[in-house]
């Protein structure tokens, strides 16, 4: 069986994760995606990260099912070169800075010359347009800007916080990936290619939005939403470990009084209703923790699902790979990568039955298949050994 994105060739020129994330995705699918990077050094993030054998970690993870093409694009022959792949493509995707990509000669209008039905795909930290359109989009600014560090405030201090993981970039590939299926979708009715243009900034914002900003929503209604985010903390100490449980509803919070043996919560005029419960949400989880020391881990998780009250244990990065339900789910997948070796990475999240994605083949190393995307380009030996002699690409 071919995936979904089978038949579909992607020209990727990005770097970092945003955007060779969003290509990423589109490879698991089934797509044929090229991922062209500058001769000396490549995408930056090869050297970022836990490495084995020069080969980061992180870009393994987000640089499979790609073919890699060193191409020097400072050089119009390498310019030149580019417009003939964009020409055998059906999504072109760039996240230069304002203004580089016409600079260079790979802007919408030049690309569209040679293929008027491309689907052009531009991802920015902040757009095109704006204070900070030419800033660079790093995620501790996004999160910041967004207000995504303001969501994550100590419920103490009320001192912003980062979230701890690369969050925008994750989301702007997400979001871009989901962008460029529905462009292609239209130009399968439509015949007609479109410029597709995805923002960090953006992106997070429509991500933490619709209870994040839950208190914003409503026009003139603005509330203090740092102390409700309080209730999303739902993490206690137990005897021995930690555990994550709640109750929204009614039932599952007289369940959970039950297990707690806590009646007297349920009489208590501040957790009656669960507007009340969020409204006094410290003081409720405070309650709570006091009586999760009593127990073990194991004890409170058997008598909270008894109860079918929704908990789980806080599962250390270490073991996830031991836990049941992520094995039961088949969700990581071993195999061997030809520089780095033996390595452990989640396959795609999607399970289509008909057109499944798949790992089809290692991220690659910087030009590994230059030579061979050349040759489906048309060049002959003579060719290939004139542009490596000039440096236009390794």
């Amino acid at each position: 069986m071919t995936g979904s994105m089978d038949g579909v060739r992607i020209v990727e020129a990005t770097m970092m994760l945003a955007g060779p994330i969003a290509a990423r995705i589109l490879g698991d699918q089934g797509a044929d995606v090229i991922k062209v990077e500058v001769p000396r050094g490549g995408d930056v993030v090869r050297i970022m990260g836990p490495s084995r054998s020069g080969f980061s970690s992180i870009f393994a993870n987000i640089n499979r099912n790609k073919r890699s093409i060193a191409l020097d694009l400072k050089k119009s022959e390498g310019v030149e070169w580019m417009k003939k792949l964009v020409s055998t493509a059906d999504v072109f995707i760039q996240n230069f800075r304002p203004g580089a990509a016409k600079r260079i000669g790979i802007d919408e209008e030049s690309l569209r010359a040679v293929k008027p039905d491309l689907i052009y795909v531009s991802i920015s930290g902040f757009g095109a347009t704006g204070h900070y359109a030419d800033k660079k989009g790093y995620d501790p600014v996004v999160q910041a800007l967004s207000g995504l560090a303001s969501i994550q405030a100590d419920a103490g201090t009320g001192r912003p916080g980062m979230v701890r993981l690369v969050i925008p970039d994750k989301i702007t590939g997400m979001t871009a990936a989901q962008a460029i299926g529905a462009a292609l979708f239209s130009r399968e009715r439509t015949g007609q290619g479109q410029h597709v243009r995805v923002s960090m900034l953006d992106s997070v914002i429509a991500f933490h939005w619709p209870e994040g900003m839950s208190g914003h929503t409503w026009v003139g209604q603005g509330t203090a939403s740092r102390k409700a985010r309080i209730a999303q903390d739902l993490v206690f100490k137990t005897a021995d470990g930690f555990i994550t449980c709640g109750a929204n509803s009614d039932l599952e919070w007289k369940n959970l009084c039950g297990v707690l043996e806590r009646p007297e919560f349920l009489e208590d005029e501040r957790f009656k209703t669960p507007a009340s419960r969020m409204q006094y949400a410290p003081e409720r989880l405070e309650l709570m923790q006091e009586a999760l020391l009593a127990r073990t881990s194991k004890v409170w998780l058997d008598l909270l699902e008894a109860a079918d009250v929704p908990c789980a244990p806080v599962v250390e990065r270490e073991v996830l790979h031991e836990n049941e339900q992520v094995i039961e789910n088949q969700i990581l997948i071993e195999s061997r990568h030809p520089v780095g070796g033996e390595m452990r990475q989640p396959r795609p999240p999607e399970i289509m039955d008909l057109t499944p994605s798949e790992i089809r083949r290692p991220a690659p190393g910087l030009g590994e298949h230059t030579d061979e995307i050349l040759v489906e380009l048309g060049a002959d030996s003579a060719e290939i050994e004139k542009l490596r002699a000039e440096e236009i690409v390794v």
